[in-house]
């Protein structure tokens, strides 16, 4: 049977569900037509409001120097989630290949049916061993490992005190439980002391954080919130966990992480045995998503590896932000959060921000102005990602250009 003849013979039950009777065949569908005028004044509505999100397509591999297209020559790529520089390292892809050839493109499965290989045992162990937990369960991406988890370990008689600005995978998370909810300001012990007071009558309550809050690169007090968990025998659950062995209390009960998903594709989560067992049994995202794909799996192993061997391209990233934070500050430019790889250069007004982006890439260096309804209205900036695999001359080079577009819209003199 052909391509074509089984697209066909698959697709006619939709086609007659998806189009009009042949009544009505001849006339516009007075229900699709009011629906597409909502859509349609939606999308007006979030152009009319300078939040329109375009898409720049890149025409080469993913990593610190680009092909856009549009744009001529060599771009400076800043704005990834490739921290660590191994989205296109020759290893992390050679074992990508590898697996392909060896364990095919795809499972065609769920885990618990026929979608589990040994590679798959493999990097949960991995994984596990690095966060010092007892196990790992892999998932599609991270968001799906935080949609699956606050459902199954949570129920009416427990609370969840999260903060105010965590990831929006936390939240929708959240949102699926039915546990009460208790919002903390933003990386702020004494309201969390207060929440943890307000719920004390709750059987669980699990503190929830991200490790790292990515619109400003601000690094959660996690020794503080621990302690405070352990006080009021509160459990703690961590959302992109960058420091692997610093805060590994008895209060944290389990990690959401995304080391091999910020530079790859694909989420897990690490901790107790009996967590992850009935993770297994009843999250949803787990039970319902085809398992990853075999190449996937592959680079993340030898990801995984690549860190276990060795703390060097953690050195490296600390380092080239340090010069970037450094050089930015020199010149006069506001850069929040601390020495992480994410520097978020304040510039308040959004379409300053969304100029000097524009500018930035006629000087060869992608990045991307964020403005309300992301971060908070007068908060914009272009948000900077720092690479292991960026070079000293591609961070002084992004320098220089900042400061000449900063110059040009009067940002700094």
């Amino acid at each position: 049977m052909s391509l074509r003849t089984a697209v066909r013979l698959f697709g006619a039950p939709f086609r007659s569900v998806l189009q009009p009777c042949a009544a009505n065949a001849r006339r516009p569908y007075a229900a699709v037509a009011q629906a597409l005028s909502v859509l349609e004044n939606e999308l007006d509505t979030i152009r009319a409001a300078g939040t329109w999100k375009g898409e720049r397509v890149i025409t080469s591999k993913q990593g610190p120097h680009i092909n856009v297209d549009g744009s001529r020559g060599d771009i400076l790529n800043f704005c990834a989630n490739n921290y660590l520089g191994l989205s296109s390292h020759p290893e992390v892809v050679k074992a990508g290949i590898d697996a392909l050839q060896k364990y095919g493109a795809g499972l065609s499965s769920v885990r618990f049916i026929c979608g589990t290989q040994n590679i798959h045992k493999n990097l949960e162990e991995k994984l596990a061993q690095f966060h010092e937990r007892e196990d790992c369960i892999l998932y599609a991406s991270c968001f799906d490992a935080n949609a699956g988890l606050f459902e199954v370990l949570l129920g009416p008689d427990d609370a969840v005190v999260s903060d105010e600005l965590n990831h929006a995978s936390i939240i929708d998370g959240i949102r699926l439980c039915r546990a009460k909810r208790f919002r903390y300001k933003h990386m702020d012990l004494n309201d969390l002391e207060e929440k943890l007071k307000e719920s004390q009558s709750s059987r669980l309550r699990l503190v929830v954080t991200d490790g790292v809050f990515s619109m400003d690169g601000d690094v959660a007090p996690l020794q503080g919130i621990c302690d405070l968990a352990e006080q009021y025998g509160a459990l703690v659950f961590i959302d992109e966990l960058d420091r692997k062995k610093h805060f590994l209390t008895g209060a944290i009960l389990a990690l959401s992480n995304v080391y091999f998903s910020n530079s790859l594709s694909g989420g897990y989560t690490v901790g107790p045995k009996a967590l992850i067992e009935l993770l297994r049994q009843r999250s949803r995202p787990y039970l319902f998503s085809n398992s990853l794909p075999p190449p996937v799996v592959g680079c993340a192993t030898r990801a995984v590896e690549l860190l276990l061997a060795s703390n060097e391209i953690a050195q490296s990233m600390a380092a080239k932000t340090m010069r970037f934070r450094n050089n930015m500050t020199q010149a006069g430019f506001t850069i929040s959060g601390t020495a992480h790889p994410i520097c978020p250069v304040m510039l308040g007004d959004a379409r300053l921000a969304s100029l000097m982006a524009d500018d930035m890439l006629k000087l060869g260096v992608y990045g991307i102005g964020f403005s309300y309804p992301v971060v908070p209205k007068g908060k914009a900036r272009i948000r900077v990602q720092i690479s292991a695999a960026h070079t000293d001359e591609d961070i002084d080079r992004t320098v220089d250009a900042f400061i000449q577009t900063g110059r040009k819209h009067g940002v700094i003199s």
